[in-house]
């Protein structure tokens, strides 16, 4: 049985980089990516989002300054009307 030196092997996969890129050529390519523009208006806040986050501060708001009250009726129909589906 033979055992090939692993210098041998080595140089085996410099000859294949040197067929695949020859030495005075130097690839100076740069990766380019493009969003198309249903992309880009994903990507931008709907009227729905942004009311969502007033409507969100506004309560937030409430909440911190004790203004916000619960009423305990409502919320009771809720969760009986959730259960009860």
């Amino acid at each position: 049985m033979k055992i090939n030196p692993y210098n041998q092997i080595q140089n085996i996969y410099k000859k294949q980089l040197e067929k695949a890129q020859p030495k005075g050529e130097v690839s100076k390519k740069k990766d380019q990516v493009e969003i198309s523009t249903e992309a880009k208006l994903m990507q931008q806040e709907s009227r729905i989002v942004t009311e969502r986050k007033e409507k969100i501060e506004a309560l937030k708001e409430k909440v911190q300054s004790g203004e916000y009250k619960v009423n305990p009726q409502e919320v009771a129909k809720k969760f009986y009307g959730f259960w009860n589906q």
